[in-house]
């Protein structure tokens, strides 16, 4: 996943609080909200307008950044509550270094996961040949 995909499954999933997100998908919508937010912030003090485009972009994303986080925390087998949490200085932090960086666990009570089920892996059915 990329980042132009990554925005285009938050903004496509703008109210889904439901089902799962990975690592890829979380982190690269949190890069793309921050340059957002950098570039809209320049332009409104740019133009004399003091914080309020930055205001407007925080609001109007508040939903998708929270539903990817809940999707995100239910990848990793957590529920929805813990998105409290990320509303308290300092303990956010520390969850996001901890929980939000977390692989994937594979399938639980919340679906199967952003990759979907994982391929079958088979044995080898004959021995590697010994070297020579």
């Amino acid at each position: 996943m990329d980042i132009q995909q990554a925005v285009k499954t938050v903004l496509g999933n703008y109210a889904n609080f439901d089902g799962r997100s990975g690592r890829p998908e979380f982190w690269w919508w949190v890069l793309a909200y921050v340059v957002g937010y950098i570039v809209v912030a320049a332009v409104s003090r740019t133009l004399g307008m003091g914080g309020l485009l930055g205001f407007i972009y925080w609001v109007a994303l508040i939903v998708p950044n929270v539903a990817v986080m809940i999707r995100r925390f239910h990848d990793i087998g957590k529920p929805a509550l813990w998105v409290i949490l990320m509303f308290i200085p300092l303990v956010n932090l520390v969850i996001a270094l901890i929980f939000l960086t977390k692989p994937s666990d594979g399938p639980n009570q919340y679906g199967e996961g952003p990759q979907g089920p994982a391929a079958p892996t088979t044995p080898p059915t004959t021995p590697p040949a010994p070297p020579a």
